[in-house]
């Protein structure tokens, strides 16, 4: 099984955002960004980055691409991506777990599952504990890549979140696990054929 969910992070501005380069300072990169779109009272409107996330739910080894939307036909995208690179890595993916999002409740997303051969389940509304899995991986997705560090642009941070899943996957170890996610995948490596 499964769990997939959306997850939104500001866009960062070019020179980096007030978080490390103070106040001050993030409000004018935020003001002379010229590739930007203004809002109300011209104030600048940076965007936002949906990190689709995907994660298993026995090994907890997680997938996540940057998107530029949430809708349905972007997480089946995802999730035909998703379900491709898990049989690489010898997951069988029998089942889905989702939230109660407008792109999981669609039609398109119904036969996306069903022609994969999924069997899509939903949590009750407004219990984000049910998915506890991926909303900690948010968390974590969030201390170690997102806000871990500074970055002076948006597409370095997106430059840097291979990496981090690789941190993710392969070293961070996990207690409940007794290692990385990885551990629990059998021949990872494809030593045994």
């Amino acid at each position: 099984m499964i769990h997939v969910d959306v997850t939104k992070f500001g866009n960062i501005p070019d020179g980096g955002r007030h978080r490390y380069v103070g106040r001050q300072q993030g409000h004018a990169n935020r003001r002379s960004s010229d590739n930007i779109t203004r809002g109300k009272n011209y104030r600048a409107l940076i965007g936002t980055a949906f990190v689709h996330t995907v994660v298993d739910d026995n090994s907890r080894v997680a997938y996540a691409e940057i998107c530029s939307d949430e809708k349905a036909v972007t997480a089946i995208g995802v999730l035909e991506r998703a379900f491709a690179w898990f049989a690489e890595h010898g997951v069988v993916v029998e089942r889905v777990l989702s939230d109660n999002g407008s792109a999981y409740k669609s039609f398109a997303w119904r036969d996306a599952c069903a022609r994969l051969g999924i069997v899509h389940k939903q949590t009750r509304p407004y219990r984000p504990q049910t998915n506890g899995k991926i909303e900690r991986f948010h968390r974590t997705l969030a201390d170690g890549w997102a806000c871990a560090r500074f970055y002076s642009s948006e597409t370095e941070r997106r430059d840097a979140l291979p990496g981090g899943l690789h941190f993710y996957n392969h070293h961070r170890h996990q207690s409940a696990i007794s290692g990385p996610p990885t551990s629990r995948l059998n021949n990872l490596p494809g030593h045994h054929t």
